[in-house]
C-alpha cells in the first residue's frame, strides 16, 4: 500500500544508494531525512595488490574469498599493476573462488572468471564457513580475504581455528561523511522523537551515527530512543549484530537482506510496531497522528 507509510518521519542512513533508498520510501508516503553515515574512500594506493599479483601468479594462494564487489574489482584491476592480466587469471582460474553473494561474482565475470562457489543468504561470514566446510575444508591451506570496511576478525578467527593460514587484504575503507550536518540533524529528530524510522543498511553506519553523537553529547539520548521510541529496520543480520553490539534492538529485518525487501517491511510493519513502542495514540508535536 503506497499509503503506508504516510505522515512518518524516516531517517535513512544510506550513502551510496541514498536517493535511491529515498525515492523507495517515499513511494510508500513517507517522508525522508537522508544522513548518510559513511563516505567510501578507497586507498589510493593497495599495499598489498604488490603481494597479492604475487602470491597468485606464484601458486601460494588456495582460497581466496571476495566479500564485496567494489572490493573484489579494486583489487584485482590493481594486481593488474604488477602481473600481467593473463597472468593473474591463469592463477586466479586455479583458486576456489569464494563469493559473498552475486556482487563478487559480478566483479570476476570481466575477467573471465566464476565462483567456485557463492554463499547463500543471508550472506553472512557463518555461511562462508558452512559453506567451505561442506565443499572445501580449509586445513592446511592458504586463504585469502578481500576485506571491507574494518577487518571480519570472526571469519578471520574461525578460519585459523580450523588450521588455515589466513591473509586479509584490506581494498578500502569506510569514513565519515565530510559534512556531517545531516546525520547531526538526524540525531536531534531521533532525540526529540520527531523521527518514527530509523533504517539501517550497514553496520558500520551505526558505529558512526553513535560516534557523532557521543561528540555531540547525545549517545546515551539515542540508544535510549532508538529502543523505546523509535522503530528501528536492519537490512540484514550483520547489521543486526552491530545494533545489537551496541545495544539496540532491531524491530524489522526482512527475509532476504536486500534494499528493496527492506523497504516492503518497513511499509507493512513500521506503523504498527511504532504504536506498540510508543503505547499511545496521541500525535508528537510537529507530527502527524499515529493511529493503531
Amino acid at each position: 500500500m503506497p499509503e503506508s507509510l504516510t505522515g512518518l518521519q524516516v531517517i535513512s542512513f544510506e550513502s551510496r544508494l541514498r536517493h535511491e533508498t529515498a525515492g523507495l520510501l517515499e513511494k510508500h508516503g513517507a517522508r525522508v531525512l537522508s544522513a548518510p553515515a559513511l563516505r567510501e574512500a578507497p586507498l589510493s594506493e593497495i599495499p598489498e595488490a604488490k603481494a597479492f599479483a604475487e602470491a597468485v601468479c606464484d601458486g601460494e594462494i588456495d582460497v581466496l574469498v571476495l566479500l564485496t564487489g567494489i572490493g573484489a574489482s579494486l583489487l584485482l584491476k590493481a594486481a593488474c599493476n604488477y602481473r600481467p592480466r593473463a597472468e593473474l587469471v591463469l592463477g586466479l582460474s586455479k583458486l576456489i573462488l569464494v563469493s559473498r553473494g552475486p556482487k563478487p561474482s559480478s566483479a570476476l565475470k570481466p575477467f573471465g572468471l566464476r565462483p567456485t562457489f557463492s554463499v547463500p543468504e543471508p550472506n553472512t561470514w557463518r555461511e562462508i564457513l558452512r559453506k567451505l566446510d561442506a565443499e572445501s575444508p580449509v586445513a592446511g591451506r592458504s586463504v585469502w580475504i578481500q576485506e571491507y570496511g574494518t577487518r571480519n576478525l570472526e571469519l578471520i578467527h574461525a578460519l585459523g581455528t580450523r588450521g588455515a593460514q589466513v591473509r586479509s587484504v584490506h581494498v578500502y575503507s569506510w569514513t565519515l561523511p565530510e559534512d556531517t550536518a545531516p546525520l547531526k540533524a538526524a540525531i536531534l529528530k531521533i532525540v526529540r522523537l520527531q523521527a518514527h524510522v530509523a533504517v539501517f543498511t550497514t553496520a558500520l553506519q551505526i558505529d558512526h551515527l553513535l560516534w557523532v553523537a557521543q561528540e555531540i553529547g547525545m549517545a546515551a539520548a539515542v540508544r535510549r530512543a532508538l529502543n523505546r521510541d523509535i522503530v528501528v529496520a536492519s537490512v540484514g543480520p550483520v547489521t543486526s549484530e552491530a545494533l545489537e553490539r551496541h545495544g539496540i534492538a532491531t524491530d524489522i529485518t526482512p527475509g532476504h537482506p536486500k534494499l528493496g525487501h527492506l523497504i516492503l517491511a518497513v511499509a507493512r510493519r513500521a506503523r504498527g510496531l511504532l504504536s506498540e513502542k510508543r503505547e499511545y495514540d496521541a500525535p508528537l508535536p510537529g507530527t502527524a497522528r499515529i493511529g493503531k
